[in-house]
């Protein structure tokens, strides 16, 4: 007599929707890139480069000093930062790429 297959739970592949950081973390999501270069071509997804703007989603827990007291973040949630190409870990949530950076890899935030 055949058995049937045990059919196995699906696994969630997709990461959690919210993330809290740790410690002196910040989660950001960068912008989207032209599409078309300063002269009019259209630049396919494979010649882009990686964008160095991005928006702050989230904030770490803070770290503190050597005497104990707290270090305050020098970004806020929304602010639009100048980060390095490739630092940081790349996360995805919800289908979308975010980066999740120590806040010392932040090289500047942009004044609009």
């Amino acid at each position: 007599m055949a058995t049937k297959p045990k059919t196995q739970p699906k696994k969630d592949t997709t990461m959690a929707t919210k993330i809290q950081p740790l410690g002196q973390r910040v989660l950001v999501k960068r912008t989207e890139s032209e599409d078309k270069s300063a002269g009019g071509l259209f630049i396919p997804d494979t010649a882009k480069e990686k964008p160095q703007e991005a928006k702050v989603v989230a904030l770490g827990t803070g770290g503190k000093d050597d005497e104990g007291k707290v270090i305050e973040f020098t970004v806020k949630v929304g602010d639009l930062v100048l980060i390095s190409k490739y630092g940081g870990t790349e996360v995805k949530i919800d289908g979308t790429e975010h980066l999740l950076i120590n806040e010392s890899d932040i090289l500047g935030i942009l004044k609009k």
